[in-house]
């Protein structure tokens, strides 16, 4: 089957990707450096031929709200309007536990935008939402910095890692549309200020992590469970200390 990664070879694209081929599947990996741009059209009508499944895991260069919801609306409905023409059956997408709940935060309200346009779109789809990501402890602690400390809300958060997510997105491309949400996440959860504490402590990185339950995430105010997925999720197999040990740990 014919399965046209969208964002192919980023962090989770190109595990999918390899994971694909060593399933038996035809995968594509679709990205400005394979010569196939979702913001220009160049590209999508040649790479989408034939295809019966579209998995986009591409994200906009800027988390800035007006740049982000330009990317997402741009690329989600050139996208669309190319696996219309191309017959595509399946359009997945890869998108945030808790951005529903995040919208004092442009780049969720710019996801939320993404969400809805696959959702009134004629393509049957699956919107896969994932928790943070392991290899997102640096660029969550970059966010909350503050001179040397980084400050954090103490709020629960269920990371998981991006090798897990690829798989469990795999599993979700290869299956029958939803036409709904499916989410995933680790097997573990955590405070968020102790996650990256611990994250950092792992790298030497000597800033000072403080539990602020005022601190922002990325310009959203958090509760307790804004960032954990429902009783349902599907949860990967690794632990963070495990993921930690690794000899690569950024993937």
């Amino acid at each position: 089957m014919k399965i046209v990664v969208i964002g192919g070879t980023g962090l989770i694209g190109s595990k999918l990707v390899a994971k694909l081929r060593t399933h038996g599947h035809e995968p594509v990996a679709a990205a400005p450096n394979t010569g196939v741009n979702t913001i220009t059209g160049e590209g999508l009508a040649e790479v989408l031929k034939g295809a019966s499944v579209v998995v986009d895991v591409s994200n906009s260069p800027s988390l800035e709200g007006a740049e982000a919801l330009t990317f997402f609306q741009t690329s989600t409905r050139n996208l669309l309007a190319a696996e219309a023409q191309a017959g595509v059956r399946h359009h997945v997408a890869l998108s945030v536990v808790g951005t529903e709940r995040l919208l004092e935060s442009g780049y969720f309200r710019a996801k939320i935008a993404q969400e809805n346009l696959i959702q009134g779109s004629s393509i049957p789809y699956s919107i896969v939402h994932a928790t943070q990501f392991f290899e997102f402890v640096k660029s969550i602690a970059a966010a909350a910095t503050d001179g040397n400390q980084v400050r954090l809300a103490p709020v629960l958060i269920q990371p998981m890692a991006a090798n897990d997510v690829a798989c469990a997105v795999l599993k979700v491309a290869v299956g029958a549309p939803v036409n709904g949400i499916v989410e995933i996440a680790g097997p573990e959860t955590f405070r968020l200020d102790e996650l990256i504490r611990e994250g950092l402590r792992a790298q030497n990185d000597p800033r000072e992590v403080v539990a602020d339950p005022g601190a922002r995430y990325f310009g959203a105010v958090l509760t307790e469970r804004t960032l954990v997925p429902g009783a349902n999720a599907q949860l990967g197999n690794t632990r963070f200390e495990e993921w930690l040990s690794q000899p690569v740990p950024q993937g």
